[in-house]
């Protein structure tokens, strides 16, 4: 069946095609993916795109869509489609060993939902973005994974199980983690490049004055429309993976608790990736490509009280 050519408001053309095999256009996906959320958002209403009452979003979808139109950004990609076997993934893959059609995994391209141009949900916890990744037909990606889309390089996975054995998992993933950065802060890189830069990605919106650190009443998700900054991209394709909103993933203290090597469960705990909408204003971490954050409102990632946050969004794994 071929693919409907879509013609966007602004002329803006995109060819879209739907995770069921089906020809789909822009706003069939749209229906779609609210359709997911229908079920976890019954269970937690706060989901979404931000409190419509105190949020205040820098760009609509329509200028979104105007300022790819103009740089003539169309962010279809035939052969991604056709490895990953679905719209607006990526594969992962070691440029340097090997080509994309020997990728296993690919990423989404684009923060949940996953569509160019519109916003990234947030306010939903790590269980249920793995529950979401898994209604879609993919899976929450593992630390590595993310790494590896943001770096333009997937490395093999550098988890160091066989070392802090004796520790409690959370204790050893602390110890694990200062290794694993003690490495990658001597040699940080982006996604867009060797040095940071401000004014490439989704990072010059506004916190809100009240916002007091995580409350729903006066907290804006102040984000932009995915893609707005076309820029702002991996070697490997991948948008928005600084700024706009941090995103969820796991990572394991054990062979087995690996997203890419057993998506059903036990998975392991919650890795927070990524920046968010303000950090060309506010740098509160840092923020290169393999930085590992500290265990920051940690839990085991399928924990019913695991966090959600007004600039918390997540991105899903497909494996191929």
């Amino acid at each position: 069946m071929k693919p409907l050519l879509l013609l966007l408001p602004l002329f803006v053309s995109i060819t879209l095609t739907s995770t069921f095999g089906l020809s789909a256009t822009r706003e069939e996906l749209i229906q779609n993916y609210k359709k997911v959320l229908e079920p976890f958002q019954k269970k937690s209403p706060i989901m979404g795109q931000g409190n419509p009452a105190v949020t205040h979003h820098p760009m609509t979808s329509e200028q979104c869509l105007e300022k790819a139109k103009t740089v003539g950004v169309t962010f279809e990609n035939p052969q991604f489609e056709k490895i990953c076997g679905a719209p607006f993934m990526a594969p992962l893959y070691n440029p340097a060993k090997q080509k994309p059609e020997e990728a296993k995994t690919c990423i989404d391209q684009f923060e949940y939902p996953d569509i160019p141009c519109e916003y990234p949900v947030v306010w939903t916890q790590a269980n249920e973005a793995v529950e979401i990744c898994s209604a879609m037909g993919k899976r929450i990606c593992d630390a590595h994974e993310w790494e590896g889309a943001c770096a333009g390089d997937l490395e093999a996975p550098d988890y160091d199980f066989d070392k802090f054995q004796n520790l409690p998992p959370e204790a050893a993933l602390k110890a694990r983690r200062a290794v694993h950065n003690a490495v990658a802060n001597k040699h940080p890189i982006y996604g867009y490049g060797k040095e940071r830069k401000k004014g490439n990605c989704a990072m010059n919106s506004t916190k809100a004055n009240d916002c007091n650190g995580g409350d729903w009443k006066h907290c804006g998700s102040n984000t932009y429309p995915a893609g707005s900054f076309p820029d702002c991209k991996s070697a490997l394709e991948v948008f928005d993976i600084h700024g706009n909103a941090a995103e969820h993933m796991n990572i394991p203290t054990k062979p087995e608790e690996m997203a890419s090597a057993n998506p059903l469960k036990p998975l392991g705990y919650t890795e927070m990736k990524g920046s968010w909408f303000i950090f060309d204003k506010y740098q509160a971490h840092p923020d290169h490509c393999r930085w590992r954050a500290p265990y920051w409102h940690g839990t085991k990632i399928t924990a019913s009280h695991s966090h959600a946050n007004y600039h918390l969004g997540f991105r899903c794994c497909k494996d191929i």
